[in-house]
């Protein structure tokens, strides 16, 4: 049986093996997943374990994506551009790297919600490794403006500018917003985490915006309960996200890819 694996620090919070099992069982595919909880300087010789005794891929999170594209001998163009890894597979001998968060998000925006992002005016809140990794996704998608908001302007601004070959992408801080409302809004900071609010301008939200929150729980985030009171057309968690990035893993792994939707319903009925 081909054996699978998430690795964090911490990660008995991780859906991965619930997430993973799922498929297989759906797909008809045989392997074993399961959450391997790794010291934070543990992480090389436990991929390097994990490899040698005939493991097939990993699943990579909190702290470890680093630390995992420096291992990589062998990443994809979106893992470069992240610089970030969270999937690992080993073949011919190489380690390699991708990075499937900004695909898992463009999928559950696109399909899952039937959301647009090609032509429109799309704000990410955030400039840290979490919007990195989904920045080249959601521009190959060539929507007619990004704007990235950050309380610290100029790391807002290195990411504008590591992107810029990729699409139109500029960078400001939140009291340069102006009054014009976004075609879709996502929520890439830290901030849901704590229960708090980005210091958004009620003005970025007219009655055909989209909001996306990257975080999820079995309660509405803070950021969509703010976007609906605003008069938002639609809000969206990440779960979809999550599912549909492990999805890609699987695919990458496999060479098929799982249904996603009937995974997202049970995962959301579980939370």
């Amino acid at each position: 049986m081909d054996r699978y694996a998430v690795m964090g620090n911490p990660i008995q919070h991780s859906l991965s093996p619930h997430i993973h099992r799922l498929f297989a069982e759906t797909s008809g595919q045989s392997l074993s997943y399961e959450a391997m909880l790794v010291a934070e300087d543990g992480f090389t010789r436990a991929v390097d374990a994990f490899f040698q005794s005939g493991g097939k891929g990993l699943n990579v999170t909190v702290p470890f994506k680093e630390q995992a594209w420096q291992m990589a001998t062998k990443r994809s163009q979106r893992a470069e551009l992240a610089g970030a890894v969270n999937t690992l597979s080993f073949v011919d001998n190489e380690i390699c790297g991708e990075n499937t968060d900004g695909v898992g998000l463009v999928r559950d925006i696109l399909q899952n919600h039937q959301c647009q992002i090609k032509g429109k005016r799309i704000l990410i809140v955030g400039a840290g490794g979490a919007v990195r990794g989904v920045l080249a996704p959601i521009l190959a998608e060539e929507p007619a403006e990004l704007v990235l908001a950050n309380r610290t302007v100029s790391k807002a601004e290195t990411l504008a500018t590591h992107f810029q070959d990729h699409g139109k992408i500029q960078a400001c801080g939140f009291e340069l917003l102006d009054d014009r409302p976004f075609d879709l809004l996502i929520n890439g900071s830290s901030a849901s985490l704590s229960g708090q609010l980005p210091p958004l301008p009620s003005t970025c939200i007219g009655p055909y915006s989209g909001c996306y929150d990257m975080m999820y729980g079995a309660k509405q985030t803070v950021f969509n309960t703010w976007a609906a009171q605003q008069g938002a057309a639609k809000v969206m968690d990440g779960l979809g996200m999550l599912v549909e990035q492990a999805a890609e893993a699987f695919f990458i792994w496999r060479q098929l890819r799982p249904e996603t939707g009937p995974v997202i319903k049970t995962i959301r009925n579980n939370l």
